[in-house]
């Protein structure tokens, strides 16, 4: 879309906002936010158990790994949209 002046507008200039999506044991979720951190990703799961960790699948052969709550994780649609689980939080004690 271009403006009156005949240059090209962003998404966001012209009201189209880009849509990220992930998943969390199997079910989708959205947001308009390019990246979230661990907490605001454990906090759009309704049924979320405070006692497990947040974990993203990893893609081919990286391994899984554990997102902290202040980690930020980016949604950017290159490599598909992110799985993440809920795993009981590892007792090393």
């Amino acid at each position: 879309m271009r403006d009156n002046r005949g240059e090209q507008m962003s998404d966001k200039q012209n009201g189209h906002h880009e849509t990220y999506f992930f998943f969390v044991g199997g079910k989708k979720y959205e947001t308009d936010q390019p990246a979230l951190t661990g907490l605001q990703i454990k906090a759009r799961v309704a049924e979320w158990d405070s006692s497990h960790d947040l974990v993203l699948e990893g893609h081919g052969n990286d391994p899984d790994r554990v997102i902290g709550d202040d980690e930020r994780v980016s949604l950017d649609k290159d490599k598909g949209p992110l799985r993440f689980s809920s795993a009981p939080k590892a007792n090393f004690g």
